[in-house]
């Protein structure tokens, strides 16, 4: 089946958002938007090498539905490796976090509770764009917030997450153990990569073939 997934630019930008991953796709819930993220991490220094410096690399990832609910993973493991895992149907061990997300426009906002004994939000902002004309398959990481929440204020595993965060400042949490926290590393653009190259996108490289990915 043809990859070809634009639509007309008069289409919304939800329906265009969610057509880039459920169109055009011969298994749309293995496409995913993916981020990698690289950074320098100082080895220990052993008997010739003085100053080791490793390159780490690790990745974000995010699947969007169109009941407004969304998948998220945060993991070394490469995109082959996550795209099976990445459903509703994943067990505790796969750690991939459900939440709910909404648009306005070509920005998403959304919302993760993780679980624990400190209840702690994620609140992710994003940008949708594309590098052609009517397609939606570049989400820029605006911001990316945790911040703590009062289990008075959460009802039901399932409520609403950004219902719950309506409203709030920033730097506004709502448990004084977990305070606010803007995160400005890690903030590398998402790609959209459908199921066609999840076996085959150049994501897969390890650093030692491709320390840094331009995302366009």
């Amino acid at each position: 089946m043809a990859s070809d997934v634009s639509l007309p630019p008069e289409a919304s930008t939800y329906s265009r958002l969610i057509a880039m991953q459920f169109m055009g796709t011969e298994r749309p819930w293995l496409s995913l938007y993916v981020s990698r993220n690289t950074y320098i991490r100082v080895g220990v220094a052993e008997w010739k090498v003085t100053n080791p410096v490793h390159v780490v690399c690790y990745y974000r990832y995010l699947k969007f539905y169109p009941n407004g609910k969304f998948l998220y993973k945060i993991s070394s493991q490469k995109l082959k490796e996550v795209a099976k895992c990445m459903n509703f149907r994943a067990s505790k061990t796969d750690c991939v976090h459900k939440g709910d997300y909404g648009l306005d426009g070509d920005l998403i906002k959304a919302a993760i509770l993780y679980p624990g004994l400190r209840r702690t939000l994620l609140r992710i902002h994003l940008r949708v764009r594309g590098t052609t004309v009517g397609a939606n398959n570049r989400l820029d990481l605006l911001k990316l917030v945790t911040t703590g929440v009062d289990d008075s204020e959460l009802n039901d595993p399932n409520d609403d997450m950004l219902g719950v965060v309506e409203g709030w400042q920033e730097d506004e949490t709502h448990n004084p153990d977990v305070p606010a926290i803007t995160h400005k590393r890690g903030l590398t653009p998402f790609v959209f990569v459908p199921f066609e190259e999840v076996e085959t996108s150049v994501l897969n490289l390890p650093v030692d073939q491709m320390d840094y990915f331009v995302t366009g």
